[in-house]
């Protein structure tokens, strides 16, 4: 079965040689409280690059803190192109899901560790940026869009020692994502939540299918 379809968890390992497997990660570690920061709110689409001022601006807008141990839930908007059951499948567009949906900045990744976010949820197909993986180098196309969105080279937005840096710079800190969250994630935007990812206890896994749970009162 492959592993990084729908919603799925991904260990260190994925991308750490030696690094932890989903057999590793304890439950307590895979549960509490949640932050679900709403970016399609500010207006991010196609292309567009987000960093630590839209989370920040998110706490003065909620009044909500995001606190060392917090989960940290990114909703852009874009699992309604995703092929799920929870949404009006007219809307469906995997291209513009997977190659198409807004991603972080270094500044981003170095900022989820000095503010100790204890993992991540993405509603989207990577939890990097689409044009920061292989896709930039298989769709030129889409690559030359982005460009033209970003009003400067691709290059320069994402230099080699960032490639996929939501992986490689937080990996080796246990700091992992959820890719693919979607579900019922629109009735809980901007809310301070109890969140618990259920994947199986895969001992040697990279990566799992798993079950993804806002528990709200």
């Amino acid at each position: 079965m492959t592993l990084h379809v729908s919603t799925h968890l991904d260990a260190p390992a994925h991308f750490l040689s030696g690094g932890k497997f989903i057999g590793d990660l304890p439950l307590e570690f895979l549960t509490g409280p949640a932050c679900v920061v709403d970016l399609e709110r500010m207006g991010l689409g196609d292309y567009d690059l987000y960093g630590p001022e839209h989370f920040e601006r998110w706490e003065k807008d909620t009044g909500h803190r995001i606190e060392r141990g917090d989960i940290l839930l990114i909703h852009t908007g874009y699992h309604r192109y995703y092929p799920e059951n929870w949404v009006d499948l007219s809307q469906v567009d995997e291209t513009k899901y997977f190659i198409r949906h807004p991603g972080p900045t270094r500044a981003f990744a170095e900022w989820v560790l000095k503010r100790g976010v204890r993992w991540i949820a993405v509603d989207a197909g990577s939890a990097d940026h689409p044009m920061n993986t292989v896709i930039r180098r298989i769709r030129a196309d889409e690559a030359e869009e982005a460009e033209k969105k970003l009003g400067r080279s691709l290059d320069e937005v994402f230099p080699k020692a960032d490639y996929q840096i939501m992986h490689t710079l937080l990996f080796p800190h246990d700091v992992i994502h959820i890719e693919n969250l979607g579900g019922q994630i629109d009735d809980v935007l901007d809310q301070k939540i109890m969140f618990g990812c259920f994947p199986w206890r895969f001992q040697g896994g990279e990566a799992s299918p798993c079950r993804a749970v806002a528990i709200v009162e």
